[in-house]
């Protein structure tokens, strides 16, 4: 298990190129024909339209149904958090686009009628999209916490049943010459997910610039990797803050300022994007919280402050 946790630790670094004071963290249609992959039909379905004599790419998930992945090992990453590798046929991809994530659901009991009630959680795997027979993810175990708490439950060879892709950002390269990330906890996933994709490109020549919010330094996930992707990409910067310094921290103490924002993020304008990603205390004192309909709404509080409007940010 400690094996998994220095791969993902390190994942990614040698091809690359020269729970906060905010509060706990928290379809597409279906295809004309269907593949089942293993003897399960409910294990690892690939859905793609066939033509005779062109060769179709096949992927694991399934957007229209729930299919059960087996999960191969786990590993501590945090004092809280857990790192869950899950596996699937060898030869088919996951079938995530950058950046998306997927959706996992876990049965909580049953309703008045005797039926099944479940929790359902959206996750955004850390693995590379590319990857072929896996994928991992990094979850926060909350004592009140359902999905955490059920995820934490399980042992090598359990499933979890899981659904997607869900598309949020469509990242291009080199789409904008400056992209700007606020993450708090695990929100750190899909800046993660876009910094791997960008860094892997020697011709995406993207600029990142990431602010890192946490309770404490002990709090930080993945840390060994984003430091390791910073000392051999130059252009990318981290900056990280929290709320509980230990002895000797050297970085910032306390919530996102306004003044992280305008040292650490590129300026407003329009090849400018900044992404926010975190707990809703985070979302709501750095971007404003999504709309009630879950559309990207206003921008407000500090990137508002700074001069950043709706075109230059989007909310995960």
């Amino acid at each position: 298990m400690a094996m998994l946790f220095r791969r993902l630790s390190i994942a990614g670094v040698g091809g690359a190129k020269p729970r906060s004071r905010f509060g706990a963290i928290s379809a597409i249609s279906c295809g004309i024909s269907s593949y089942y992959l293993f003897s399960n039909s409910n294990l690892a379905y690939s859905d793609e339209p066939k033509e005779e004599g062109i060769t179709q790419p096949q992927i694991a998930l399934n957007p229209d149904k729930w299919i059960e992945f087996k999960l191969q090992e786990k590993a501590q990453a945090s004092h809280n958090s857990q790192l869950f590798r899950f596996s699937f046929d060898p030869s088919v991809k996951l079938g995530l686009d950058v950046a998306s994530c997927l959706l996992t659901r876990a049965p909580v009991g049953q309703d008045a009628e005797g039926k099944t009630k479940y929790v359902i959680r959206p996750y955004t795997p850390l693995s590379d999209p590319e990857a072929k027979g896996y994928f991992d993810l990094l979850i926060k175990v909350y004592p009140e916490g359902k999905m955490g708490q059920h995820f934490a439950s399980l042992k090598p060879g359990d499933v979890v049943e899981v659904k997607g892709p869900i598309e949020k950002l469509r990242y291009t390269p080199n789409m904008k010459k400056h992209i700007g990330m606020i993450a708090g906890g695990t929100g750190i996933t899909p800046m993660l997910q876009i910094i791997d994709y960008i860094l892997k490109n020697p011709d995406d020549n993207t600029q990142i610039s990431l602010l890192y919010a946490n309770v404490s330094p002990d709090d930080i996930l993945l840390k060994k990797k984003l430091d390791a992707l910073a000392a051999s990409n130059p252009n990318l910067k981290i900056f990280y803050t929290v709320d509980n310094p230990s002895n000797g921290w050297i970085g910032g103490t306390g919530y996102i300022s306004k003044d992280m924002v305008i040292k650490g993020l590129p300026h407003p304008g329009e090849d400018t994007l900044i992404l926010v990603c975190g707990p809703p205390g985070l979302m709501k004192h750095v971007s404003g919280e999504k709309a009630k309909d879950w559309t990207q709404g206003e921008v407000s509080g500090v990137l508002k402050e700074v001069g950043y409007t709706e075109d230059m940010v989007y909310k995960f």
